[in-house]
């Protein structure tokens, strides 16, 4: 198993992507914090990651955007298992509302956790992982190409590919790679209740549509030692959605 007696913090976790990813992690050996904006929802989910055969699972609650939350975070998990081997920033919200209309704290709202959140985590990361852990944020391909009304969410997920191509360089030296995973269209809330889908301005091909653990299953792969030669990559997994937009 690739995360026998390593540990990793999921932020995000209480479902879609973070849950998902904190089960495959589990199931591959790894002690998970399952981290959340609410306790109760993050204790849940990590009695799902128990069920799905990890070792120990942890629910916490953390607002990534408080960088003392984050930091009793990493701290929790030094405290009950001793170290810290993976980081997945997965936390992140949208916002729907045309640029003329939004206000600074409209902004401020999406980067303090969509931005901000990775940020306070790649710190504490710095601070306490040794050699050979691994981060692995989780942008999207808005980074890349947008719609309208989610200028927010497009600007802070582009933010993320640069903090990750920072945090590779600057890690090289502390033996800590960090990657980035874009998901395209992937069957969560995130999705369903985006209001251009809704109303049909953005058209989703259901065949196109991915699985909370496809991008599970890329960031194991990234967060492992099967990647070892692999620091600031940005990995789409969007089933070649992007290729069509």
């Amino acid at each position: 198993m690739r995360f026998r007696d390593k540990v990793a913090i999921v932020t995000g976790a209480a479902g879609g992507i973070g849950l998902a990813t904190a089960k495959r992690l589990g199931s591959e050996g790894a002690r998970v914090i399952v981290a959340d904006l609410k306790s109760d929802a993050a204790e849940k989910s990590a009695g799902e990651v128990r069920q799905a055969g990890g070792p120990d699972a942890v629910g916490m609650a953390c607002d990534v955007s408080s960088e003392a939350q984050v930091a009793a975070t990493v701290k929790a998990a030094m405290d009950r298992f001793g170290r810290l081997d993976v980081v997945v920033n997965n936390a992140g919200l949208m916002t729907f509302k045309c640029l003329e209309e939004l206000t600074p704290e409209d902004w401020q709202k999406v980067l303090n956790v969509d931005l901000f959140g990775a940020v306070h985590f790649t710190k504490q990361a710095f601070l306490t992982m040794k050699p050979g852990s691994a981060i692995v944020n989780v942008a999207s391909i808005h980074a890349l190409m947008t719609e309208p009304l989610v200028a927010p969410y497009a600007a802070a997920k582009a933010a993320v590919l640069s903090l990750t191509r920072s945090a590779s360089i600057e890690g090289k030296a502390k033996g800590i790679r960090a990657n980035v995973v874009l998901p395209g269209a992937i069957d969560t809330p995130m999705l369903w209740d985006n209001p251009n889908v809704r109303s049909g301005a953005e058209k989703v091909d259901r065949s196109m549509v991915g699985k909370p653990e496809d991008i599970a299953a890329a960031i194991a792969f990234l967060a492992s030692d099967d990647s070892a030669f692999v620091t600031g990559t940005a990995l789409r997994v969007d089933g070649g959605r992007l290729d069509q937009l």
